[in-house]
């Protein structure tokens, strides 16, 4: 089938169950999205388009066909077909009757298309009988739709169908369906169109007579002036035309056979007993003795078996004959057959059956072959150009398809793009940058920051491949990265083994201090489940954090960064490095922040802390208050951790073209952001940027040297 026929499908389930259902059919296995107009499709994707719309929808096979028959006249009309629909008959049978001379006039532009044939029979009692022919089994459904629709649009009446037997027969392209329907047809309500006519003739009938009285109104008078305008038009009333044939038929037998090139008479038996000089020309094996039609002729329309009764009972319909005798003649010929009743014959007056001027050329024919008064010259030549301007609207439609489907794969590389660049900046300081704006520095009065190191890393690298200690820190940072998301916190940097986030930037929230808080204690559950390459057990994390104001901004052009500045940094670096193996490392003012919210905190002390002096710090062992599969997001019933997230819905202005809630600045005053569900994080892509050659660190002592600390990107001393 051409693309036209699944385009209607298409466009059906579109129309009447919404495009949702029609992006659930194409996104079935074997079902496309699209199709286009001029391509031909194999008749099983169509099939298995219907089948499967069938069971999306729940519906029958005879329901959902017959709303495909509705709708395909429809389509039809609106794809420019109306008035031509229109004009093949003044009454459904005359409609019916006309259908497969429609096909065939189609099938000069179509040349694939095997379209289905029609018949109309006239019982004995009145009824009318409709025989469908198919090479598409089970199809057939789609009948009662057109004609309904056909009937009630074009002719005003109400048509009911009814499947009175339904057999396979042998025909040209072998086993073939054969559906006989019962139809009735009942006039609507509504004025036929029978009527109109009849009061159009009624009004044209008394417009004449008053024209006539008047012309006769200053002779006569009364009782004389009616008689006289009767008698005038008596003839015209009552006249009847009746056709004069002459005694004999003054055309000699060479001059017809010019005149008509291409004509075939034979008997009731098929034997051929005249034909025209081209075909004498083309086929000349049909001049022997005893030739039969059938012996060189098959019959492509309508699908009949070739036999004298067959054709009489198809005599109002157009003839299609494709030669079969000869491998290297492709001639067709259409055209019609005229019973002669006194001689017992048969005559065939045809034309060859031709697309194009190549056709021509191929069965070797000529325009000067085709008689003068034959309009396949014309059909020919216009048909050309036609199919010209088809080949054109083809390549266009395939142009246009190729444009959606890289469409479709510029916005998936778009995205991508979109999910790099929002990993490496927050969403709203992107958007910014995306719309050309220049993003000033902002200042927050209080945040938390964490960072974090491998114990041993350096041992680590010693002993092993650059690829392992890849592919162990990919795996770390992926964890730790999922962990961002189920907190709500921000991913500021990672170099070489060290990891920095912080609370409360870029969006401002009262819980950050717990969020980074309960991420740390994440991040150590998450170590657990790395193996160190070198010795194959679960490596150990050092952990500090602390509580302060910072100045974040962007900085960069060429790969800009959303860093952090302020003495805050400083002091966070140095919790991480005064810290020990597997512990989380907090400075009084995270203690602070955290002390009265059920985490369970121990005091390590006062310890010298370089640059700082004495300090009192604090270890995190742990939350009392939440359980470890809520920390990790790996509760199914999406427990909200932090108070922000109790009875605040997203605005609909904070929402992204996505609908997903964008990260946009707060006011500090407001209860905080919402906290993603953790059963609907979405997965991040693991990035491995910034992997910089390892630095040292000192393992059996809180003190690093000062080129330590200076090897941090946005660390300020």
């Amino acid at each position: 089938m051409y693309g036209f026929i699944n385009s209607c499908l298409q466009s059906l389930v579109m129309d009447r169950f919404g495009q949702e259902t029609w992006d659930k059919l194409s996104s079935l296995p074997g079902v496309q999205d699209s199709f286009m107009t001029y391509m031909v499709y194999d008749d099983m994707v169509t099939l298995s388009l219907v089948q499967e719309a069938c069971s999306l929808l729940n519906v029958s096979a005879e329901v959902f066909l017959k709303l495909l028959g509705e709708h395909f006249f429809l389509f039809c009309k609106q794809a420019g077909y109306d008035t031509m629909l229109r004009t093949l008959g003044g009454s459904l049978i005359e409609f019916i009757g006309n259908l497969d001379a429609l096909h065939s006039y189609l099938a000069l532009s179509y040349q694939e298309m095997n379209a289905p044939s029609f018949r109309v029979e006239m019982t004995d009692d009145g009824k009318m009988l409709l025989h469908y022919y198919s090479d598409r089994k089970g199809l057939h459904h789609i009948v009662p739709g057109i004609m309904e629709a056909v009937a009630r649009e074009f002719f005003d009446s109400k048509v009911t169908m009814m499947v009175l037997n339904q057999s396979e027969e042998d025909e040209r392209t072998g086993k073939k369906e054969h559906v006989v329907f019962l139809v009735k047809q009942t006039k609507q309500a509504s004025k036929t169109r029978d009527q109109d006519l009849s009061s159009h003739i009624g009004e044209g009938l008394f417009t004449t007579l008053r024209g006539r009285c008047a012309s006769l109104a200053g002779t006569k008078s009364g009782w004389e002036l009616i008689r006289a305008v009767v008698l005038s038009e008596k003839g015209s009333l009552h006249c009847t035309f009746s056709p004069c044939y002459p005694d004999k038929l003054w055309v000699e037998e060479k001059t017809f056979c010019d005149a008509f090139p291409f004509h075939i008479v034979f008997d009731e038996d098929l034997k051929v007993k005249q034909m025209g000089v081209n075909i004498q020309k083309i086929l000349s094996g049909l001049q022997a003795k005893d030739a039969t039609l059938d012996q060189n002729f098959t019959i492509i329309h309508p699908q009949v078996t070739f036999t004298i009764e067959s054709i009489r009972k198809f005599i109002n319909s157009q003839f299609v004959l494709k030669s079969c005798k000869d491998k290297h003649t492709k001639l067709k010929l259409r055209g019609q057959m005229l019973w002669m009743e006194s001689l017992g014959c048969m005559l065939y007056l045809c034309s060859p059956k031709l697309r194009s001027l190549q056709e021509l050329q191929d069965v070797g024919l000529h325009l000067a072959d085709l008689a003068q008064h034959d309009v396949t010259r014309d059909l020919v030549l216009l048909n050309h150009q036609r199919l010209a301007e088809l080949e054109l609207s083809n390549q266009l439609e395939r142009k246009k398809e190729e444009l959606r489907i890289l469409s479709q794969h510029l916005e998936a590389e778009r995205e991508k793009t979109e999910t790099l660049l929002y990993a490496m900046l927050p969403r709203h300081i992107a958007n910014q940058l995306k719309d050309g704006k220049s993003v000033a520095a902002g200042e927050f009065e209080v945040c938390t920051i964490l960072f974090s190191d491998v114990v041993t890393f350096t041992s680590i690298c010693a002993a092993c491949e650059p690829i392992h200690i890849v592919h162990m820190l990919n795996s770390m940072y992926s964890k730790f990265d999922r962990l961002t998301s189920v907190h709500d916190i921000y991913k500021v940097e990672t170099i070489g083994d060290a990891y920095m986030v912080v609370g409360g930037v870029p969006v401002p929230t009262e819980s950050h201090a717990h969020r980074v808080a309960n991420f740390a204690l994440g991040m150590r559950i998450a170590a657990r489940e790395v193996p160190n390459p070198v010795t194959g057990k679960p490596i150990q994390i050092r952990v500090g954090l602390h509580t302060g104001p910072v100045l974040a901004g962007v900085v960069g052009e060429k790969m800009p960064r959303y860093c952090l500045f302020g003495d805050s940094v400083n002091t966070a670096s140095r919790m991480e490095s005064h810290g020990v193996p597997d512990h989380i490392h907090l400075s009084t003012s995270t203690y602070s922040a955290l002390k009265d919210a059920g985490f369970n905190i121990q005091e390590r002390g006062q310890i010298e802390v370089k640059g700082k002096g004495q300090m009192t710090t604090y270890f995190l062992m742990g939350n009392l208050l939440v359980s470890e599969d809520s920390i990790m997001g790996r509760d199914d019933g999406g427990t909200c951790l932090y108070r922000e997230d109790y009875g605040q819905s997203e605005k609909e202005s904070d929402r992204g073209p996505d609908g997903r809630t964008e990260n946009v600045l707060r006011d500090t005053s407001s209860d905080g952001v919402i906290a993603p569900d953790p059963g609907q994080i979405d997965p991040m892509a693991p990035f491995a940027w910034d992997i910089t050659p390892p630095f040292e660190t000192n393992d059996n002592s809180y003190n690093t040297s000062a080129s330590y600390f200076n090897s941090r990107l946005c660390v300020l001393i």
